[in-house]
């Protein structure tokens, strides 16, 4: 194999990742908010700009979502057992030890297992949850007639709040894994740039040079 710099994030995704990333930390600076951590923005407005950028991003996610299925892309995130106790056995102890990462990123895996399985759960449970409670939440005033609507409420703030910390848990162990190996600049870089270093077979090298030679850099660059 040699190792390539591959346009692995097309500019949609870069798109997508850094709006989500915008949005997400605007919820929860709103949501915090609301829940009486700070008072930086009055209760009025916190609810209008959390229920805004609620919004932009669940219309964000239905294009995404869109977009993963219509360019055959979801296949990268579909879990695998494959490299995973490795990878899991890396961020216990073999990172504090300095070792290598244990995960080659290769044209059709860009991620590793852990980080699929992490992506899958949120995309299947955790990002559902925050929705679906989120909705009900702010349509309330449909169905706060019905019996018991007090206790329904109650319950359903809850389980928006504990997937919002969920999120939140999630974007801290995002930021801190990316100051680990070669650190934060070089991971930042590809979502920023589109390339990675990718390890290609001679035969997936011919092919891109040949068929999508527009994702590969020159090696002058």
């Amino acid at each position: 194999m040699s190792t390539r710099k591959v346009k692995v994030y097309p500019r949609f995704e870069r798109l997508w990742h850094w709006t989500q990333a915008l949005l997400i930390f605007v919820l929860t600076f709103t949501g915090l908010g609301l829940n009486g951590v700070h008072s930086i923005i009055p209760f009025g407005p916190a609810v209008m700009l959390h229920t805004i950028a609620a919004l932009i991003l669940l219309s964000v996610w239905i294009f995404a979502t869109f977009w993963l299925f219509t360019t055959g892309t979801w296949k990268q995130f579909v879990p695998t057992l494959d490299g995973l106790v490795e990878v899991m056995k890396f961020y216990a102890w073999g990172v504090f030890r300095g070792e290598q990462h244990p995960h080659k990123k290769v044209i059709w895996r860009k991620h590793n297992p852990l980080q699929i399985l992490a992506y899958f759960g949120l995309k299947i449970l955790i990002f559902p949850m925050v929705w679906i409670t989120g909705i009900i939440y702010l349509t309330y005033n449909f169905w706060e007639h019905i019996p018991d609507a007090t206790l329904y409420i109650t319950i359903i703030a809850n389980l928006h709040l504990l997937s919002a910390y969920i999120v939140m848990a999630f974007v801290i162990a995002h930021i801190y894994l990316l100051t680990i190996g070669h650190g934060f600049r070089s991971h930042v870089k590809p979502m920023i740039t589109g390339y990675e270093d990718i390890n290609l077979t001679p035969e997936q090298e011919s092919y891109l040079e040949t068929n999508e030679p527009w994702r590969l850099k020159s090696r002058k660059n």
